[in-house]
């Protein structure tokens, strides 16, 4: 990718970001304003902030790379991330809006009258956040790396700078339009050059099998590998070498592989010739998926039907207990207006997954390069050079930048607003504007350090836990909060704590490398089948035996939650027991 248009793409995208932002200076006045828009955002411009914060450089980019590298069985991703709005839309967008909230602890104190059950949700708020803000900084530094030639600390640094300087300008009502615009971008970022793409693959005179196993090179290709890797082959391969590989060392000269496994080390570069297959990477000496085409193939997983399950409960489940998407349910006028919200949503974000896949399938097609080397992330990115070339090529890429840059950039604003709305009111000592604005330095502080120190962090594994800890936790206090009478504040502490916890210490052990293989390592690599349950169980058990603990409020509250309510106007406050208004 030509990097003048890259780096100017990307200035382009953050100076858009900071001028849109500023402007919420001139209309975010009130605390409610920064909340929650003071609750008079549209459906339809909610809608597309929801797609903007929602739709990461996960979605933007490592769907691709993931259906590239892994094969059809990567498209649950796609399908659960879309589908988690039909559990929002049936369960709980039109009463959370009429929860009155600002936050979830709100909400929480709000249905069960209980400090303690607020602060662990605040505390799990500010987890998660915290949890899902450290991949996108990173992936940010891994992006402008690649687009830039930027040392890779410094995109997460500046990624966290124009986040904190929007966010803190405008609060909510500003973010909204900023995220609004990041979604429209990105969809044309990638809408665009895929309609040059395809054009370029159906002219192309001899395309290759989409499912060829193992994929092979197209043409004579060189790959320069960064880090150590371990590689398989089934058939004798011939390459050109420079470096080291198997310890023996080459300059340029002819490579004669037999099958097995071979170790090439950092900095080698190999020449492949047209129609040599890619070699396998087995870095942890287990074979992968033997077809690309089967849709539980289960990748380097032993148990592929269990692994799917858990794929789709932590992404149909982590959805609804994702901190920066239920705050935007927060600012609809109405119930009404926030079950529109969800069905709008669910046609935006579904278009968007459209996408992704077909980038996917071409990047194994012209970038099998990437395979090698692991960085399959970059398919998106490097496409358009591949098979369009020259100046189109390179505009295509810099749009693609662009609309890579406003992935990182919404998603880290939204869940920097909701874990700056929790830390003002749970943890700074009072309400107000510029406490809000202290809050969000703090909120993007923490994982802006974080990701400068640690370099290597597995970024999809961290994806991963936070969708898990949001669908064990904050899923039964939702579902059952809402529709259930019985709910005591005990029950939701224990449930809070016993779901979230379990969620989070299975994918630390996984993260961990351990147990390496079998069941134990599959139970705990997707906790999301075993550990909802395990919330929902204990939510329902201890309430059961702390009946007394019922809140004396909670007819109340849930005919709040269910009856339909007038639409409020801008600026009527709802001044509700457990929530805490401006």
């Amino acid at each position: 990718m030509n990097q003048t248009y890259g780096v100017v793409a990307v200035s382009a995208a953050v100076l858009a970001t900071l001028l849109i932002g500023s402007a919420g200076l001139r209309v975010s006045r009130t605390t409610s304003d920064f909340y929650v828009a003071s609750r008079s955002v549209p459906p339809y411009l909610n809608a597309m902030a929801i797609g903007g914060e929602y739709l990461s450089a996960a979605s933007f980019l490592g769907i691709a790379g993931l259906v590239a590298a892994q094969g059809v069985e990567m498209l649950w991703f796609p399908v659960g991330y879309a589908a988690g709005y039909l559990v929002l839309l049936a369960f709980v967008a039109a009463p959370l809006r009429r929860s009155g909230a600002y936050t979830l602890p709100d909400f929480a104190d709000a249905r069960l009258e209980s400090g303690a059950a607020r602060r662990v949700a605040g505390v799990l708020v500010v987890g998660v956040g915290w949890l899902y803000l450290l991949p996108q900084l990173q992936g940010a530094g891994l992006t402008l790396g690649l687009v830039t030639g930027a040392p890779h600390w410094l995109g997460g640094v500046l990624v966290a700078v124009v986040v904190a300087l929007a966010v803190a300008a405008g609060g909510m009502r500003g973010i909204t339009y900023v995220q609004a615009f990041q979604y429209c971008l990105k969809l044309i970022a990638l809408l665009v050059p895929a309609v040059f793409l395809a054009v370029a693959w159906h002219g192309d005179p001899g395309p290759a099998g989409a499912v060829d196993e193992p994929p092979a090179f197209r043409r004579s290709t060189q790959v320069t590998v960064e880090s150590t890797v371990r590689v398989r082959i089934d058939t004798p391969l011939r390459a050109t070498a420079t470096g080291a590989v198997d310890g023996k060392d080459y300059t340029g000269g002819r490579l004669d592989l037999d099958p097995g496994v071979h170790e090439i080390r950092a900095g080698t570069t190999l020449r492949f010739p047209p129609g040599a297959p890619v070699p396998e990477r087995a870095d942890d000496g287990r074979r992968t998926a033997s077809s690309w085409a089967a849709p539980l193939s289960g990748g380097r997983d032993e148990h592929p039907l269990y692994s799917t399950y858990g794929l789709i409960c932590a992404t149909f489940l982590g959805t609804m207990g994702l901190p920066h998407v239920l705050v935007r349910f927060y600012t609809n006028p109405d119930g009404r207006a926030a079950r529109r919200t969800t069905v709008i949503v669910l046609a935006l974000v579904g278009g968007f997954y459209l996408l992704p896949p077909l980038y996917g399938l071409l990047g194994r097609l012209y970038a099998p390069d990437l395979l090698l080397t692991g960085t399959t992330d970059a398919a998106v990115l490097v496409l358009p050079q591949r098979l369009v070339g020259g100046t189109g090529g390179d505009l295509l890429g810099a749009l693609i930048a662009a609309g890579a840059c406003a992935a990182f950039l919404s998603t880290a604003s939204g869940l920097t607003l909701s874990v700056a709305g929790v830390l003002t009111q749970d943890v700074l000592p009072s309400l107000g504007v510029g406490r809000f604005r202290l809050a969000t330095l703090l909120a993007v502080a923490v994982p802006g350090t974080v990701s400068v120190a640690a370099g290597k962090l597995p970024v999809a594994h961290a994806v991963g836990l936070a969708f898990a800890v949001a669908a064990s936790s904050f899923c039964p206090l939702l579902v059952l909060g809402i529709w259930w009478r019985g709910l005591t504040a005990p029950g939701a502490v224990a449930g809070l704590l016993t779901g979230g916890g379990s969620a989070l210490t299975a994918v630390a052990l996984t993260i961990a490398g351990r147990p390496a293989g079998g069941w134990p390592h599959a139970l705990l690599a997707w906790p999301a089948v075993w550990s909802v349950p395990l919330g929902f169980l204990t939510m329902i058990l201890v309430s059961l035996a702390t009946r007394d603990r019922i809140p004396a409020g909670t007819e109340a509250a849930m005919a709040r939650l269910h009856l339909p309510e007038r639409p409020a106007g801008p600026d009527a406050p709802t001044a509700r027991r457990g929530v805490r208004t401006p």
